[in-house]
């Protein structure tokens, strides 16, 4: 279990609509593949969240709000940048979102 700290940070990063969808997004890639390391494209998210209509920009502020949290892990793959669930807190994650 997450201490009040982590706990209030995770709150603070999904309370935004725009993170929420986004980290609920790449929840719901991560749980769609057999590999539990498997991780989505940020402009994959992008493309399937065109209902934002916000720019690239704002989606990397939001992203790195989720990884502050540490609710996802992002990585650069050549140009690509590459988001996962974050192992640590896929369980209470599981919780939050049924």
């Amino acid at each position: 279990m997450a201490d009040a700290g982590h706990l209030a940070r995770i709150f603070r990063a999904l309370s935004n609509p725009n993170r929420l969808r986004i980290y609920a997004e790449i929840l719901k890639n991560a749980e769609t593949k057999l590999d539990v390391g498997c991780g989505c494209h940020l402009s994959d998210i992008v493309r399937s969240l065109r209902s934002l209509k916000i720019g690239s920009p704002t989606i990397s502020h939001h992203v790195k709000e989720l990884v502050s949290a540490e609710l996802i892990t992002a990585e650069r793959e050549g140009k690509f940048l590459v988001c996962r669930i974050n192992p640590k807190t896929r369980d209470l994650a599981r919780g939050l979102f049924g």
